[in-house]
C-alpha cells in the first residue's frame, strides 16, 4: 500500500484566504497541500465568478455609454464582446494565481474534491480516483454557493441561471427576470439594464434594500426605475414554466396572479456556506443551524487542529473578510495571537449598482434604535463638481453622527466612485476621529472625495 503523504498544512479551497495562507506558510518553510475541486476556480470566487468578472462587466457598461451605442443590435454585439473580454481577464488572473503557488517547491496543488476521513486525514477524489493525505493543521476555505429555492419548475427550466452561469451567456437576453432583490440581484439588474436588457426584479420584501437608510434606498429605487427596471415587491413566486421557447415566471400578489415572459431567469436569493460533501462530522467539526462552520474568535473550529476562513464560516461574504481571516490565523500562529474577529468593528461595503452604493457603520434609524442621540449630514450628488464633470450626478450622501461625542456612527454614499470614498470614512471611524476631521480635511480638487468636506460640513 502506498504510504500516505504528510503535510504541515492542508488547505481545502483556493480562495483569497486559502491561497494567501498557502503562500505565507510556504514562505515559513512549511510543506503545504492546497486542494481545489475545479481548475476553473483557482483564485476563488472573487476572481472567477464574483467581484472581478462582475465589475469588469459593470465597467463595460460605462464604455457602452461613452460610445453612445443605442441600437439593440449594436448593444448585443457589444455585450458579446464584453463577455469575451471578461473571460480573457479572468483566465489570465486564474493562471497567474495558479502559477504563483504551483512554482513553489513546498506547495502541492491537488485537483479534486476534498473531504475529511478524520481530523488529520483528507480524501481527495478526482475522476473516480482517490488519494488520501495527512495534515498536522487543516484549513477549510471552501466558500459559498448559490441557494437554489424549491420553486416548482425551476430545476426543469432551460432558462434559469445562477450568477455564475449567466455571465457565460454570449447573447444578451432581451427580457431578464431576477428572482431576489438582494445585493447580488440588484447588481445584475443594474448591469443588464445598462447593457440594454428589459429587467424585472421579483421579491417578497415590502421595500427595496430594507437594511439600508430608507431615504437612500428610495433614491436608489428611483435611479433603477429611470433605467427601465421594473420591481414586483411583495410578490410570491409560484412556478416557472417553459413554453414557446421562453421561460415564464408565475407570481402571486395577494389574490392577483401575474406571468412574466423571460429570455433568462436569474436566481439571486442568496448564497449559503459550501460544506456539502466535506464530511465534517468525521473530523469533529460542527456547523450551526445555517450550515456555517462554527469557529471561535481566532477562527478555530470545534476540532483543535482545524480552522475555517472565508464564506464557509458564515457572516459577511466579502473577499476582504477572507483576507482578514488570513491575518487572524497568521497572527495567532506566528505573532502571539493578539488578533481576533472582535477587532473588525469598522467594515465598509459597496454594492456595485450604477452609481454604486457604499456604507460603513449604522444608518440613522439603527443608531436611534440603539439609544444614540444623533445629528445628520446630507448632500445631493449633483452638488459635487467632480460628479458634474464626469456626468454622473445621480445620488445622495448621508452621514450619522453621535450628538454627544461628535464621533461618526455611520455613513452611506450613493454616488459615483463611492466605493473609493467610503474607505476614507472607515479609516476616520477606525481612528475614532470626530466628524470635523473629515469636515476640515484637505482633499485634492476636483475629486469626489472632497465632497466629504461638504457632507460633514452639513451636519446639524
Amino acid at each position: 500500500m502506498k504510504k500516505m503523504k504528510k503535510y504541515d498544512a492542508v488547505i481545502i479551497g483556493f480562495g483569497k484566504g486559502g491561497k494567501t495562507l498557502a503562500g505565507f506558510l510556504a514562505g515559513k518553510g512549511q510543506n503545504v497541500a492546497l486542494i481545489e475541486k475545479s481548475d476553473k476556480m483557482y483564485g476563488g470566487t472573487c476572481i472567477n465568478i464574483g467581484c472581478i468578472p462582475t465589475k469588469k462587466l459593470v465597467d463595460s457598461t460605462k464604455v457602452l455609454k461613452n460610445k453612445g451605442l443605442s441600437g439593440i443590435e449594436e448593444k448585443k454585439r457589444f455585450y458579446t464582446e464584453s463577455i469575451n473580454n471578461k473571460n480573457t481577464l479572468i483566465g489570465a488572473l486564474r493562471g497567474k494565481n495558479y502559477e504563483m503557488l504551483a512554482t513553489k517547491e513546498n506547495i502541492d496543488i491537488y485537483d479534486g474534491f476534498g473531504s475529511f476521513v478524520s481530523k488529520n486525514v483528507v480524501n481527495i477524489e478526482s475522476n473516480g480516483e482517490n488519494v488520501q493525505i495527512e495534515g498536522e493543521k487543516i484549513f477549510i476555505n471552501t466558500g459559498s454557493t448559490t441557494i437554489i429555492p424549491g420553486i416548482k419548475g425551476l430545476k426543469e427550466s432551460n432558462h434559469v441561471y445562477t450568477s455564475t452561469s449567466i455571465m457565460e451567456l454570449k447573447e444578451l437576453p432581451k427580457k431578464l427576470t431576477i428572482l431576489g432583490a438582494g445585493y447580488i440581484g440588484l447588481e445584475f439588474a443594474s448591469m443588464y439594464a445598462d447593457f440594454g436588457s428589459e429587467v424585472t426584479v421579483i421579491d417578497l420584501a415590502q421595500r427595496l434594500m430594507p437594511r439600508e437608510d430608507e431615504e437612500i434606498a428610495d433614491r436608489a429605487k428611483a435611479i433603477f426605475e429611470a433605467k427601465g427596471i421594473k420591481f414586483l415587491l411583495e410578490s410570491k413566486i409560484e412556478e416557472i414554466i417553459d413554453k414557446n421557447g421562453k421561460g415564464y415566471v408565475q407570481i402571486s400578489q395577494g389574490a392577483s396572479k401575474i406571468e412574466i415572459e423571460s429570455d433568462a431567469i436569474l436566481v439571486a436569493i442568496g448564497r449559503k456556506p459550501n460544506t456539502e460533501g466535506l464530511n465534517l462530522e468525521a473530523a469533529g467539526v460542527k456547523t450551526d443551524e445555517k450550515g456555517s462552520v462554527v469557529v471561535d474568535e481566532t477562527l478555530k473550529t470545534t476540532a483543535d487542529n482545524i480552522w475555517a476562513m472565508g464564506d464557509v464560516k458564515g457572516g459577511l461574504q466579502f473577499t476582504y473578510i477572507s483576507l482578514d481571516d488570513f491575518r487572524i490565523i497568521r497572527d495567532n500562529l506566528y505573532n502571539g495571537g493578539n488578533r481576533t474577529v472582535n477587532d473588525r468593528n469598522v467594515i465598509p461595503y459597496s454594492v456595485f449598482i450604477n452609481p454604486p452604493l457604499s456604507r460603513v457603520g449604522m444608518t440613522e434609524s439603527e443608531a436611534i434604535a440603539k439609544g444614540y442621540e444623533v445629528k445628520t449630514g446630507r448632500l445631493e450628488a449633483m452638488a459635487i463638481p467632480k460628479a458634474k464633470i464626469e456626468g454622473v450626478t445621480d445620488g445622495l450622501l448621508k452621514a450619522v453622527i453621535d450628538a454627544k461625542t461628535d464621533k461618526i456612527l455611520g455613513c452611506t454614499l450613493l454616488c459615483n466612485t463611492s466605493h473609493e470614498m467610503i474607505n476614507i470614512v472607515a479609516a476616520a471611524m477606525k481612528a475614532e476621529q470626530k466628524y470635523t476631521f473629515l469636515k476640515d480635511m484637505i482633499f485634492t480638487h476636483p475629486t469626489m472625495s472632497e465632497a466629504l468636506n461638504d457632507l460633514f460640513g452639513s451636519v446639524k
